[in-house]
């Protein structure tokens, strides 16, 4: 049978993603990992070619296989809050000389809107963002049956009144009604030239200018749902050079609009008296105007807002189905070290606190193993492999940072440690009862070194979470036992719902990183 995943669908799942964002009880973090996506050349979620400009990144992989990999190449995340993210709209920049669509509840495959064949309402060209980031819904574009594009609009609304009005003197013909203006702190976080952000919490915000226009769009408190009819055909013997309101009929009440003929009783223009309230349809009531002169029926629509009014519901009202997460590592903590690089780019809801099964809550997290080093010769590099002798087996790790001034080296150990060397994965190979163990780096004298010739020992009797650096206190982010620190977070604990592959981002102490995702539904 047929079935339609509608908009409203989407838009309600936007709605509710952000809802468990807010929701104290989850913990959503934005993550980076994978700093060695090409070496080893052969190694399980890698390929040599990674970086090279012809092919690029691979595509991630949606399977469980893949996601387990990327919980052990996880490096550090940053946590999501209300103040990070917002619902989004594609961006239409007001711009003279452009001829936007008007607003109306009945684009579809029978009636795309005019000028960009639109099926749907949320593609259509009906609102835009002025130079002064204040956005508009057009509710009157200066068309009708006889001129179905309208006119090219000509002066921008820069206005903030709660009605709705012209921009200018122009005599273009447009109608636009304010909606919002984007916060400036919006602006350095969300801004795009593809997306318009969305006001969080507009349903309950007390910012007075989002609650004057919310409640000014609530059309129960001010009877005034109806905004716009649009006059589809004029007719022809509808009274004669005259002004008369009428009513407007339909499962609403109360509305109201005032029609004006010519002196051939032809319908020259509609306004809007009172907009009542309750519509999900209407019809203009033209008994009173109807005489022995009519001659051609008149076809005069009700354009029904969204909701209650325009301006009550904002994400109904601008097709708000997608949203933007943001996050900013910089050098301010220990847990997003500077010397690494990263090559995945991740969204983690609820991991758990390391020993625990407590939702992890802290602003950030580590979700690497650390070691402090006493003394150290040669040099480390991101990506190498470093190995210890524990008992009669290696403890085996790659090298995600080095802090040259804390001496702490931290690691992570994924499957590509342990897989056959030669084909990257379960096949058999020589010495795979003690190079295919899983085993942790240990508090001992045995060094930790790499094939390069770098060599440090583990510094035994350090524990604690600060160190002394030339008479200043260095908080270090994670606590250390006896030289070795544990990750903040239970590894492969919390759900990743989104993950991105991309070009390896070098760090450095001079840049700091601004993560945007954005989520379609």
């Amino acid at each position: 049978m047929p079935a339609l995943v509608t908009d409203q669908f989407r838009i309600f799942n936007a709605n509710n993603f952000v809802s468990s964002i807010e929701n104290s009880d989850n913990s959503f973090y934005i993550f980076l990992g994978l700093a060695n996506p090409t070496s080893p050349a052969i190694g399980f979620g890698r390929t040599s070619n990674w970086n090279t400009a012809t092919t690029g990144a691979p595509s991630p992989i949606d399977n469980i296989n893949y996601t387990n990999h990327s919980y052990d190449t996880m490096l550090f995340g940053k946590k999501i809050t209300s103040s990070n993210v917002r619902r989004l709209v594609r961006r239409v920049n007001w711009s003279q000389g452009t001829t936007y669509e008007m607003y109306r509840h009945d684009y579809s495959v029978t009636n795309p809107s005019p000028i960009t064949g639109s099926t749907r309402l949320y593609d259509a060209r009906y609102y835009v963002i002025n130079s002064d980031y204040r956005v508009y819904i057009c509710i009157d574009n200066g068309s009708s049956g006889t001129n179905p594009n309208g006119n090219a609009s000509q002066d921008e609304p820069t206005f903030t009144d709660l009605e709705p009005s012209k921009a200018g003197d122009s005599g273009d013909g447009y109608v636009w009604k304010y909606l919002y203006t984007v916060d400036p702190s919006d602006i350095i976080k969300f801004d795009s030239v593809e997306y318009i952000s969305v006001p969080g919490n507009w349903s309950s915000s007390t910012n007075s200018q989002i609650q004057s226009v919310r409640e000014n769009g609530d059309s129960t408190i001010n009877n005034n749902q109806l905004k716009k009819v649009y006059i589809a055909n004029a007719g022809f013997g509808y009274g004669v050079g005259l002004d008369r309101e009428v009513d407007i009929l339909g499962d609403g009440t109360g509305g109201k609009c005032v029609v004006s003929t010519d002196t051939s009783g032809r319908i020259t223009d509609v306004q809007i008296s009172q907009g009542g309230q309750g519509y999900s349809y209407g019809i203009v009531d033209l008994g009173p105007l109807q005489g022995s002169t009519l001659s051609q029926l008149a076809k005069l629509v009700p354009i029904i807002p969204p909701s209650r009014g325009h301006g009550y519901d904002l994400y109904r009202e601008l097709g708000a189905d997608k949203v933007l997460l943001y996050a900013r590592f910089d050098d301010s903590t220990k847990d997003f070290p500077i010397d690494t690089t990263f090559a995945q780019i991740g969204l983690v809801k609820n991991p758990t606190s390391f020993g625990s099964t407590t939702v992890y809550t802290a602003n950030q997290y580590s979700n690497l193993n650390a070691i402090k080093l006493s003394t150290s010769s040669g040099t480390i590099t991101v990506g190498d492999e470093i190995r210890q002798v524990v008992g009669t087996s290696t403890a085996v790790g790659y090298v995600a940072s080095y802090d040259t001034e804390t001496s702490i080296l931290k690691y992570y150990q994924d499957r590509s440690l342990y897989f056959s060397p030669i084909y990257g994965d379960q096949t058999d190979y020589v010495g795979i009862s003690s190079e295919a163990k899983v085993l942790d780096f240990a508090s001992s004298a045995q060094p930790i070194t790499t094939v390069g010739g770098f060599s440090g020992s583990v510094d035994t009797g350090f524990s604690g979470i600060t160190t002394i650096i030339n008479n200043r206190t260095v908080n270090l982010g994670v606590n250390f036992t006896s030289g070795l620190a544990n990750p903040e977070i239970n590894k492969r604990t919390g759900e990743i719902l989104y993950l991105d592959n991309r070009t390896s981002v070098t760090r450095n102490s001079r840049q700091k990183e601004d993560i945007k995702v954005i989520l379609e539904f």
